[in-house]
């Protein structure tokens, strides 16, 4: 059975496309509602753009990493996209081609947004007998396709919530109390 490579998945969240969109488009935020990152180091100063290059920082379990990722697509309120190219233990050193992540932002009725987070793997290169060894070793025993289903869901659940949240100053979505085990 050949492997998947692509996985997404959405949510309708109570707040304008540009207010999520703000807050999904600054890798410095994404450790409020991601399982397993913890935030990021921006390159540079200004506003995030295509070619805008960041660290993430990230933990599962007892393992800490740091990935390299450069912004791909970064269209205000409708779509933020970042290709994740080297990782490493403190300094992401080895490069290679690793994922792709991209934020779909959708108006819908009512003032909300439907959000539809996907991740891509790019390891197309890796041999299929190959990267299934790799992922059940990284993520005790699952493909990255099903773990990464799983962090989509938490993210997006902590996304909605913290958006949500009546502790949120406004106009200011994701503020105190955002993230949720």
């Amino acid at each position: 059975m050949p492997r998947i490579l692509s996985v997404s998945d959405s949510v309708v969240v109570d707040a304008p496309p540009s207010a999520v969109y703000a807050q999904v488009s600054d890798p410095t935020l994404m450790g409020r509602w991601s399982p397993e990152n913890r935030g990021a180091v921006l390159r540079g100063a200004g506003p995030v753009a295509v070619g805008t290059v960041f660290e993430g920082r990230n933990r599962r379990g007892p393992l800490s990493w740091t990935t390299r990722c450069t912004v791909t697509a970064a269209d205000p309120g409708r779509l933020f996209a970042f290709r994740v190219h080297a990782i490493g233990a403190r300094r992401p050193r080895l490069p290679g081609r690793i994922a792709t992540w991209e934020y779909r932002f959708e108006p819908v009725d009512g003032g909300g947004t439907r959000v539809t987070e996907t991740w891509r793997d790019d390891r197309r290169a890796w041999p299929d007998a190959l990267a299934l060894v790799f992922d059940r070793a990284a993520t005790r025993g699952r493909t990255f396709a099903e773990f990464q289903r799983r962090n989509i869901r938490i993210t997006l659940d902590n996304l909605k919530h913290a958006l949500e949240s009546p502790d949120a100053a406004p106009g200011t979505p994701g503020g105190p109390g955002a993230r949720r085990p």
